[in-house]
């Protein structure tokens, strides 16, 4: 009995840093999140309703949602595709491309905004070539979209990357080996370990695009039910004095943005459970 119970407390300590842990999770981010749907019940059911519902709100909400999505995809994607050339290639001027990309991380987000809007402007360098083809990104939706893209793009490179490392190269030789294609081999050998990975990027990326703020106020145009993001509403509810509006909508884009991360991360569970399944 005394030898199974010093082997259940290998690690010593656990009491002391769980409650470390607890208490530093709760004053941090349990308490101040719990405050807002405290704050937003001042409102009472109904006006808290007709102003989480509000046709202005739920404009606000389908742009950020939906540019979000769109960014995270783009970026799982192309994330992917520079995760794999940093990881398999050996190529003049490696070490300054992966150093960029985390810019994006150290790179304020005020100074990223103003860089995409003069260059996606139809007076930048990129913007007025798309413009020339009738197509407009400042002060557009897909303007919004290539914001949170550009912030984005990191969390899926830096989360495929040691994945791909220790994906050992012999497999996929072993594949052609026996014949399989290139496809084949992707999509039965690389995909299915590379899967959980990639959902993990692309909550991450979800994450983080669905509270950007500075760097998409600048290229957005923030015109109401049109390029008006929900962090720029709840900015425009402070700075109106509607403190309950404003958590009100806060709250609700903390529950919204809560299922949907929490259906990813059982989605990634499945996955690699799914993948350790067939592997045994």
């Amino acid at each position: 009995m005394f030898g199974s119970r010093r082997r259940s407390n290998i690690i010593p300590g656990f009491g002391l840093t769980m409650g470390f842990t607890l208490t530093y999770l709760s004053l941090l981010v349990l308490i101040p999140l719990s405050t807002l749907y405290v704050k937003a019940s001042a409102l009472g059911w109904e006006d808290l309703w007709g102003t989480v519902t509000s046709p202005r709100a739920l404009a606000a909400y389908k742009l950020s949602f939906g540019a979000s999505f769109a960014a995270a995809g783009v970026n799982t994607v192309c994330g992917f595709l520079v995760a794999w050339v940093l990881v398999r290639y050996c190529f003049p001027g490696k070490a300054f491309i992966d150093a960029v990309v985390d810019l994006p991380f150290a790179l304020p987000t005020a100074v990223a905004g103003i860089s995409l809007t003069a260059v996606y402007s139809e007076t930048g360098w990129i913007g007025g070539r798309l413009a020339a083809a009738g197509v407009r990104v400042a002060y557009t939706p897909i303007g919004v979209a290539v914001a949170l893209t550009f912030i984005g793009l990191p969390f899926v490179v830096r989360t495929l990357q040691p994945v791909l490392r220790d994906l050992d190269a012999d497999v996929e030789e072993a594949a052609a080996s026996l014949g399989a294609s290139r496809w084949q081999t992707f999509r039965r050998v690389l995909f299915p370990a590379l899967l959980p990975a990639c959902l993990t990027g692309f909550a991450l990326a979800l994450a983080r695009a669905l509270g950007e703020y500075g760097s998409v106020v600048f290229i957005a145009g923030n015109v109401p039910m049109d390029t008006e993001i929900a962090p720029l509403l709840i900015m425009t509810k402070l700075e109106e004095y509607d403190y309950p509006g404003a958590t009100a909508l806060a709250a609700s884009m903390l529950t919204i943005s809560f299922v949907l991360l929490f259906g990813i991360n059982l989605l990634q569970w499945w996955s690699r459970r799914h993948h350790q399944n067939a592997a045994a």
